[in-house]
């Protein structure tokens, strides 16, 4: 196989826990599902061992192809497993900075293509992903799941009898950095609220109700002390009444659970802030083949 395009899903912290550390980083217990937006990632070999790139989308053009983490990631799979070297395009759909998986997603994606490519098993590259980013081992597989220590520990979820999710995003054009918002963790007081047993339970027992009472992200206190935009959204949304408000990753984007994608509509059609308004719904990859433009909002 000479090229492959695969695309690579955003994913969601229903939950993120922080309960306690793993070795210098925090350990964390959360309850993760992915989402119908996607990047599109088409990688084709090359005759000699380099890796070159691109990004394309989403404000990303400028960003040196050769400091992201796909590059990496690229460079040490021809490393590991002494295939020929690459070229890679990104498509950009999935709002950077927000808190999505954006750059994960990019990786997981060149790591699938590349398997594809190569005919390398995906389970083969599961130590090479925990090694250059904590939801990259996710992201290859994604769907609903339970992902703690630093991320590199994957319990998959059976489908409970909800379909699917269903949510309103508001992205803050203003990112908040992973590492400052551990280290503002790490200053304040806090009380730990661990949700993600609750939040597992009600999603599997179908109760949509009990769910959104359980969404919940540690990162969220001190996200919203650090960027105005993440509690000015998180109000924003609750006045739309809906099952649950919370904040995914370490930010910026904050996101609403309703009862169906109806009421998500009816609200964004309402929305009258600056943020960037995105309906979605949760998609598990591998239990869908729906088609759905990278492209449209």
């Amino acid at each position: 196989m000479y090229s492959a395009t695969v695309k690579s899903y955003a994913k969601i912290n229903l939950t993120l826990d922080i309960v306690g550390r793993v070795d210098e980083f925090h350990a964390l217990d959360s309850f993760v599902a992915g989402l119908d937006i996607f990047n599109l990632v088409t990688v084709k070999k090359r005759k000699d061992k380099l890796v070159s790139g691109r990004l394309k989308g989403m404000g990303m053009d400028a960003v040196p192809f050769e400091s992201t983490t796909v590059c990496k990631v690229a460079e040490a799979f021809i490393d590991r497993f002494g295939v020929s070297g690459v070229d890679i395009t990104v498509y950009e759909n999935i709002p950077v900075g927000a808190g999505l998986g954006g750059s994960s997603a990019d990786a997981a994606g060149a790591l699938k293509a590349m398997c594809k490519i190569f005919g390398v098993a995906i389970e083969e590259c599961y130590e090479l992903a925990n090694k250059y980013g904590s939801d990259i081992r996710y992201m290859l597989e994604g769907g609903f799941a339970r992902m703690t220590g630093k991320g590199e520990r994957i319990e998959k979820l059976e489908n409970s009898n909800l379909e699917s999710l269903n949510f309103l995003l508001l992205c803050p054009q203003t990112p908040t950095l992973a590492k400052d918002c551990y280290r503002e963790y790490d200053r304040i007081e806090k009380q730990a609220l661990l949700r993600t047993e609750q939040a597992i339970a009600a999603y599997l027992d179908g109760d949509l109700q009990t769910l959104g009472l359980a969404l919940g992200n540690d990162l969220f206190e001190p996200a919203k002390l650090l960027n105005a935009d993440v509690g000015r959204a998180y109000e924003e949304l609750l006045s739309f009444s809906p099952l649950g408000v919370s904040m995914t990753g370490s930010g910026s984007c904050v996101f609403a659970l309703f009862e169906n994608r109806e009421f998500c509509e009816w609200a964004k059609s309402r929305y009258k802030g600056k943020f960037r308004a995105i309906v979605c719904r949760t998609f598990d990859e591998q239990h869908s083949k729906i088609f759905k433009n990278p492209f449209a909002l």
